[in-house]
């Protein structure tokens, strides 16, 4: 089998190749790795791709000739498409009635135009008791007091767009919102929402021709270099744990299914649905992505290889069972990851 993936110099596609590498039930692979940044880790990172090239980005012109051009080199067999701007595009460019080079599988580009605007997910949701109490603003036509005064002190802003906490910080008042606006001129919306304080947990799901297929939670606790970032929040988790909620992936479904039928997409993709307690443990919907994020590999590790399953699914396996499951783990399990490390796996009550 033949897999182009794309998007390698970031940690959450190194996360995937190296949890296609472990699976001992897709047989003999060979991966190709693209990237538009040519100064990017995985594109020479040996043994990991087994050719990697330089390609346009995704709204270039010339991407998609460079894309098929591999396509045809490597007859590859399906794609992993990963970048939230590839995701956008490649789904975009099905939507423009074009028909892709290879196999893949990305939900509907109606469906990924709600799920990448935050402001527009919490909009479709609000009256399901499933998102916090939220507000759009962009700040060159709100003033900074009136957000306190809807949304209460204090609240968490972040942009309407982007990953990794772009944009995100708890406000205390007027004033630290102003100065937050003055260090963020390029971000044109944000999100003002309530102030959660309590678990940051993370649903992963995967529909598979209308149907959810398989489900897995986790909890983000600490984050990678957390002390870059004001808000501590810098999207890549360093520890966490591995839960079983089934609730959580109820509230996901709940939410998914209404983002299914407003935008009249099919029950199809890969996503993950974040959420935040507030004091009283209740979890709120603070966005979905409609991909993978950087801790898949953890996930994996402990037995819901999510790239596998996909890979299986699309290349129509007759040994996968397509009931639905959700992936349990072992109580206790926590996952130790760090920049340039393998992540491990143990159980909470071994940590020093």
């Amino acid at each position: 089998m033949n897999i182009l993936i794309t998007g390698v110099g970031g940690p959450t596609v190194r996360s995937i190749t190296k949890s296609i590498r472990m699976s001992d039930k897709l047989g003999q692979l060979s991966i190709i790795g693209v990237d538009a940044n040519p100064y990017c880790h995985g594109l020479y990172e040996k043994g990991m791709y087994d050719a990697s090239y330089t390609v346009p980005k995704a709204h270039e012109s010339n991407y998609w000739r460079s894309i098929k051009d591999i396509v045809e080199k490597h007859s590859i067999d399906i794609a992993i498409v990963q970048p939230e701007k590839e995701v956008i595009g490649w789904s975009k460019y099905r939507q423009e009635g074009n028909h892709y080079p290879c196999k893949v599988f990305l939900s509907n580009a109606d469906l990924n135009a709600v799920l990448v605007n935050k402001s527009i997910m919490t909009d479709h949701l609000k009256d399901m008791d499933l998102v916090p109490r939220s507000l759009t603003f962009s700040p060159k036509t709100v003033e900074s007091k009136k957000v306190g005064e809807v949304i209460g002190y204090p609240y968490w802003v972040r942009g309407v767009i982007g990953s990794s906490g772009l944009g995100s910080l708890k406000v205390s008042s007027s004033e630290e919102l102003e100065n937050w606006l003055s260090i963020n001129p390029s971000i044109e919306q944000f999100i003002a929402s309530t102030f959660l304080p309590g678990r940051n947990l993370a649903c992963k799901m995967l529909y598979y021709q209308g149907e959810l297929v398989r489900a897995a939670c986790g909890e983000r606790v600490n984050y990678i270099m957390s002390n870059v970032a004001p808000s501590g929040i810098t999207g890549n988790t360093s520890f966490g744990r591995l839960i079983n909620e089934p609730e959580l992936v109820e509230k996901s479904k709940r939410a998914l299914e209404y983002l299914f039928e407003v935008t009249g997409a099919e029950k199809h993709g890969f996503f993950t649905a974040d959420f935040k307690e507030d004091e009283n443990g209740t979890a709120y919907l603070t966005e979905i992505n409609a991909r993978m994020v950087a801790f898949n590999l953890s996930f994996a590790k402990a037995g819901a290889n999510f790239a596998e399953d996909i890979i299986r699914l699309v290349q129509d396996d007759p040994t996968f069972n397509r009931s639905y499951k959700m992936y349990e783990f072992e109580p206790g399990t926590v996952f130790l990851r760090d920049v340039d490390a393998e992540p491990i796996l143990m159980n909470e009550g071994d940590i020093l």
